[in-house]
């Protein structure tokens, strides 16, 4: 049976105030917050951005949909994971700061904001989930014990599951930085020494110091790599590629997370894809990171397969190509779509209902 995906389209030229109209209209019609009553304490997983960044959903939108969710009883709090490379949101202190310069209070959002802390063993939790890949996941345990869970997503490109949608959302983003070196950890980079112009700039954000300087060129200890890409994204000069060979496997293990956070959640979880501002990259991304897409609009289901097959069927329509294989052209980005459907995470198949 086709699973249900609410659309209303977003224009460039919309304001926030214009958006947030249509965000309402959203959540009335499609229901999608018809768990979060009584009491419940609701998860909202969001991305807060890395610092240096503007595409992460913004929060005018996050306080429209925290207010519907009080409106109906229940509890909501926002709340990210910390990232597995080294940046500003690497410890749930620095989190914090740089989500509250992107806007993210509990004065301005009317809600608690909460990033677990992993040098806290009560923050996280190890779940046996006995998948093709993943045999325990390590996740933020705020996600697993909320009595709902609500994920907002910026929907965009990837440059390791070729596009990153509600599935990335949850699969990477609530793990654990353990969780997260389970994912990344067969894709370690590529090293092309005639790129390589020695500016150390790869040695300055390795977090287990992998690489460093020798004779004017960088050198990789790949038994010490643990693949979080970090250099990838820093290199000025391209001389560091992730073996994309292990993209397959990334995207499957991304799922058995999302899996993990998501399999006591029947009927309790909700989805929501903003396909406005489209980039290149995730919104870690702090190089540059140019758009490949008009906006399209915002996306409401309680499947979270449909949700992202949608997206990614909107996006391209209204490109008139794949724009994503097109910039992503190693990823073969279905494969998450398809290994989440067979371990019943939801269906492909979906019937859009526009607004």
């Amino acid at each position: 049976m086709k699973s249900k995906v609410y659309f209303v389209p977003v224009n460039d030229s919309d304001d926030i105030a214009g958006v947030n109209a249509k965000l309402k209209l959203l959540l009335a019609e499609s229901n999608v917050l018809s768990f979060a009553t009584g009491d419940r304490k609701v998860a909202v997983k969001l991305h807060f951005g890395e610092e240096g960044t503007t595409s992460f959903v913004r929060p005018d939108h996050l306080r429209l949909i925290c207010d519907e969710i009080v409106k109906q009883g229940a509890s909501p709090f926002l709340s990210d994971a910390n990232t597995l490379y080294r940046g500003q949101r690497l410890n749930s202190k620095d989190h914090l700061a740089v989500a509250s310069k992107h806007g993210f209070t509990q004065q301005s959002m009317g809600v608690d904001i909460f990033i677990p802390d992993e040098s806290i063993k009560e923050h996280v939790l190890e779940v046996p989930i006995d998948q093709k890949h993943i045999k325990t996941a390590k996740i933020g345990r705020c996600f697993a014990e909320a009595d709902g869970f609500l994920a907002v997503t910026h929907f965009k490109g990837h440059g390791l599951t070729g596009f990153g949608g509600t599935l990335k959302n949850i699969g990477m983003g609530c793990a654990t930085r353990g969780g997260k070196l389970a994912q990344h950890c067969d894709v370690a980079p590529t090293f092309y020494p005639e790129n390589c112009v020695g500016c150390g700039e790869c040695v300055k954000v390795c977090p287990v110091e992998a690489l460093r300087i020798e004779d004017d060129k960088s050198v990789l200890e790949r038994e010490k790599c643990i693949g979080c890409a970090s250099c990838v994204a820093a290199c000025p000069n391209r001389a560091l590629f992730v073996d994309f060979k292990a993209g397959d496997d990334l995207q499957q293990k991304m799922v058995e997370y999302a899996y993990a956070i998501l399999r006591n959640k029947k009927d309790r979880a909700g989805f929501l894809n903003f396909a406005v501002r489209i980039n290149k990259e995730c919104d870690c991304w702090t190089l540059e990171n140019s758009r490949i897409a008009p906006d399209v609009g915002i996306l409401a289901s309680t499947d979270p397969v449909a949700i992202d097959k949608a997206s990614l069927d909107l996006v391209n329509a209204l490109c008139g190509k794949d724009i994503f294989t097109e910039v992503h052209p190693r990823q073969k980005h279905l494969i998450q779509l398809e290994y989440a459907e067979k371990i019943r995470l939801g269906n492909v198949a979906y019937e859009l209902i526009r607004i």
